[in-house]
């Protein structure tokens, strides 16, 4: 039950590219943290240059403007080496299939609780389930 936002500065990825960032987001959800394929809610978010700040060097790992802050809200219960293993395969994919720099690939994960959601009609589908 992922929800996933991407920041992006505008003009650095185009209508081509978009999709295939979120098929590789997707890719590894599914393998690395067993998410159901149809359990797919991404959005995406152009900003203007006046609204995406970032450290070019923190932690001497060196970015450029192809930044993309990925952010994922899901359920908690994931083991640390499951986290580290996501991460890289998720860097590496954006690497190999669209040349995003491992670097520029930024992602925090938040971890919540099922009561925490609603999928619409103001119910809690998971934990009032029949």
């Amino acid at each position: 039950m992922p929800f996933v936002r991407v920041s992006y500065l505008e003009n650095k990825y185009d209508a081509e590219q978009l999709p295939n960032i979120s098929r590789d987001i997707m890719s590894a959800l599914v393998e690395h943290f067993n998410v159901p394929e149809d359990d797919f809610f991404q959005v995406f978010h152009a900003h203007k240059a006046s609204e995406f700040y970032y450290s070019p060097n923190y932690l001497n790992i060196e970015r450029t403007d192809g930044l993309l802050f990925i952010q994922i809200t899901l359920k908690s219960g994931r083991s640390t080496e499951q986290k580290k293993s996501f991460y890289s395969k998720l860097a590496q994919l954006l690497s190999n299939t669209l040349h995003i720099r491992k670097e520029d690939v930024f992602v925090v994960l938040v971890d919540t609780e099922f009561e925490d959601w609603t999928f619409g009609s103001g119910i809690a589908q998971m934990i009032e389930r029949p």
